[in-house]
């Protein structure tokens, strides 16, 4: 198994742009699955409930997920429910049912466990830590959070935190964990916490990330097509450590290309609802904003003022 994702595999509600669209596939596992699936293979770990449905698992199946680590129980699946504003620049959580992720402890597959990459999505840390202790030696851990955790489980975080090769984190979720108001302060105190890279997802303004090469930072793709934004930063994760899997991820021009094509995935899927983005052979468009990056941020260094 080149990939596997810990995380949850859920029923999404999405309200936006006066539509509403009801039961689609989501959570974070299945946005990050989808994306690093262009890469190789990747195996899900997660809970569904026995009305989760059948469509939904064929479709992560077409694209590539193993889902052996994927259970099935008697009762009802994960749900969200949001309403988007007009400009699609902030959200408010209508409903959320835990249905049989409630209580839920992450298994892993035998099969599972000499994966080249684990990625940790934004569950409880102390799961996280659950999945960490199965999963042996694996050459590339990243690790996701979110501010419920971090002002929740700041011990077990920090455990977690200590074990990571890869912290992915936004600027609120930088500044809460190490009260730093300046971002690059608090990136550089993050990564003396134990990982050897963390990256910090701006959204549309690009990412920004420090690691044993120095800085890299890349705008995001201009975009006038923003449909719906849910999921973008488990694409982006997706699209980072599916490409970094089983290459020298240390090395500086490979994470530079591995950040690259995390922000073009992440723009692939914002253009359309849900997954739609992600759930097609995006190849030749990934590469094509690539280019568009790269040109970009190309130019020469004055040789003199």
């Amino acid at each position: 198994m080149q990939v596997v994702a810990v995380g949850s595999v859920a029923l999404d509600t999405i309200r936006i742009h006066g539509a509403c669209h009801a039961e689609l596939l989501g959570g974070s596992a299945s946005y990050f699955g989808l994306a690093a699936a262009h890469f190789g293979p990747v195996g899900l770990v997660g809970v569904v409930g026995d009305d989760f449905p059948e469509a939904h698992v064929e479709l992560l199946r077409s694209r590539g997920a193993d889902l052996r680590g994927l259970e099935r129980r008697a009762g009802r699946t994960f749900r969200w429910e949001t309403e988007y504003a007009d400009d699609v620049k902030s959200r408010r959580t209508l409903r959320t049912e835990e249905g049989v992720f409630g209580g839920y402890r992450p298994r892993l597959p035998e099969s599972y466990r000499a994966a080249a990459a684990l990625f940790l999505a934004n569950i409880d840390p102390d799961l996280q830590q659950v999945v960490l202790a199965q999963a042996g030696a694996v050459p590339l851990i990243a690790v996701d959070t979110m501010d419920y955790w971090i002002r929740g489980k700041p011990e077990s975080l920090a455990r977690v935190i200590a074990a990571a090769h890869v912290l992915l984190v936004n600027d609120e979720e930088a500044t809460e964990l190490t009260g730093k108001g300046s971002l690059p302060e608090a990136i550089e105190a993050l990564r003396a916490r134990g990982p050897a890279a963390v990256v910090m997802k701006k959204g549309p303004h690009g990412v920004l990330a420090l690691g044993p090469w120095g800085w890299l930072a890349l705008p995001g793709l201009p975009s006038t097509r923003v449909v719906d934004p849910t999921g973008a930063g488990d694409t982006f994760a997706g699209g980072l450590i599916g490409f970094l899997a089983g290459h020298d991820w240390r090395a500086r021009e490979v994470f530079a290309t591995a950040l690259a094509v995390a922000t073009a995935l992440a723009s692939l899927s914002v253009e359309a609802v849900g997954v739609a983005g992600l759930a097609r052979d995006g190849s030749a468009e990934i590469r094509s904003r690539c280019a568009q990056l790269r040109e970009m941020t190309a130019f020469e260094v004055p040789r003199r003022f």
